[in-house]
């Protein structure tokens, strides 16, 4: 296992990972709220963080991975009210799909799937310390709040010093008379009528939001574990809370590194349902092959906003049709042959760069020139070299989960397939984008770019003057 470096977002740079217990790593991610079907969003984290599992456990790294779900909260509440079904029928309904849509994304089960529910006491006791040592309690209302102002580090991951908050800052956040200070959260809400509850020393009622993953995590992975991931938007207030909870109940530090996956945006907007831009991952599958998103959210670093849209998705396909036409050329002269050995020297370019913050992006940069070589070496008849070029595509797109269909069945899939007409516009800023790659010596890049044209129908020629393009007849 050689070391790696990854983003912490607590200190706002690249560190070297450092387990606490040798070759293991202990990972929790923030999993969803199981009240409707699982968006383009969700899928970003949880395809994010498959790969990312995948390599460590590559390199032979022991990864014990749990992502939770939240099966109580107002939304849930809500929705099953208006839907006049059971708590319990809407929820298993939801973690059914959800289940479904991420193994469609070729995602890993977790290790663990601690649904929130199941976990009740445990919340009760930490909520319990909490009171116990004074940094929560009880208000006249029957709810149960936080103290922020006990807690003398609140705000270090997010970067915010309370003093300069502002009450509304998240919708999360609510001003109300029963608090100490508008930033304080409530970790037990008391019963009102028509809701489930369960009996605790401060009535009946059920917990909040933020006190379900500091339980959840902390029952599975022990009071201090290695990395916490989630969505870049859980950062504040919901992870900030946690390491308050959290540290203040234990007495220890909750977590070694921060990760958060980026947004993803719709034709450059925020997706919103108020926009009419939000698509559930089923949305997306019905259009375009399942391993298509997942290419999708893979070629962008984990960390970069991504901007969803048809065409970024037709671009997807083209892109990974060409991994798949590699495969078949090489199987129609040699079926499925595999060799022990790789070219470790693309091997290793690969690594390296997933060792680097888990560049996908870069890795894949890799990958088209392993396709070059294959494509090479089959032409030349090189059945040896061909072989050793197969197999090696083979081993790392294993690693991302790519390319794992039969190779005649995707391409003959017509998902995706329906003609998306790029405009003039499109193409210039394709053609811009593939000259500043260019520039940066990204040359994979620009020769996908290319490519990924000519497959829509766009041919470009370049000219003295620069790069001009024409409709293919």
């Amino acid at each position: 296992m050689q070391p790696f470096v990854l983003y912490n977002s607590e200190q706002r740079k690249k560190v070297e990972f450092v387990p606490r217990k040798e070759g293991h790593i202990d990972l929790y991610v923030c999993g969803m709220t199981v009240y409707d079907y699982c968006h383009i969003g969700h899928a970003r984290t949880v395809v994010a963080f498959d790969c990312i599992i995948r390599f460590l456990r590559s390199q032979g790294w022991t990864v014990k991975y749990v992502r939770n779900i939240t099966d109580i909260d107002d939304k849930i509440i809500k929705r099953a009210n208006e839907n006049g079904e059971s708590i319990s029928s809407l929820t298993h309904r939801f973690i059914d799909a959800m289940n479904e849509d991420f193994a469609k994304l070729g995602c890993f089960e977790p290790d663990e799937a601690p649904k929130a529910t199941d976990y009740i006491d445990q919340m009760q006791n930490m909520i319990g310390t909490l009171v116990d040592n004074g940094t929560a309690y009880p208000a006249n209302n029957g709810d149960v709040y936080y103290e922020v102002e006990k807690f003398t580090k609140y705000g270090r991951l997010s970067g915010r010093k309370l003093e300069d908050m502002q009450a509304g800052a998240s919708e999360r956040v609510d001003v109300e008379v029963e608090k100490k200070h508008p930033f304080d959260f409530v970790l037990w809400k008391h019963a009102k009528e028509n809701e489930p509850s369960w009996a605790s020393p401060w009535g009946n009622g059920r917990p909040g939001w933020h006190i379900e993953c500091s339980a959840m995590s902390t029952c599975c992975l022990g009071n201090h574990f290695d990395i916490h991931g989630g969505g870049a938007d859980l950062s504040f207030p919901h992870h900030e809370n946690e390491i308050a909870q959290s540290e203040a109940a234990t007495g220890e530090q909750y977590v070694n590194y921060w990760m958060h996956a980026g947004f993803i945006n719709v034709d450059g907007e925020k997706m919103s349902k108020s926009l009419g831009n939000f698509f559930t991952i089923r949305d997306v599958i019905e259009k375009f092959h399942p391993e298509v998103v997942r290419y999708f959210i893979v070629s962008s670093h984990y960390r970069s906003p991504v901007n969803y849209s048809d065409v970024a998705l037709k671009e997807a396909k083209n892109t990974l049709s060409r991994f798949y036409h590699s495969f078949k050329a090489y199987q129609q002269v040699y079926g499925e042959t595999l060799v022990d050995t790789l070219d470790d020297n693309l091997v290793e370019r690969f690594n390296a760069a997933m060792r680097d913050d888990f560049n996908t992006a870069e890795a894949i940069a890799v990958l088209f020139e392993v396709i070059k070589e294959l494509n090479r070496a089959v032409k030349d008849e090189n059945a040896e070299q061909a072989a050793i070029y197969y197999s090696t595509l083979r081993h790392l797109t294993n690693i991302l989960g790519l390319v794992q269909c039969n190779v005649d069945e995707f391409l003959k899939s017509d998902i995706g397939q329906e003609a998306l007409a790029l405009t003039e516009e499109q193409i210039e800023d394709l053609i811009q984008q593939r000259k500043d790659a260019k520039k940066a010596k990204e040359f994979a890049k620009a020769d996908e770019i290319r490519q990924s044209l000519l497959d829509q129908g766009v041919v470009l020629e370049d000219t003295r003057q620069g790069t001009i393009w024409r409709r293919a007849d």
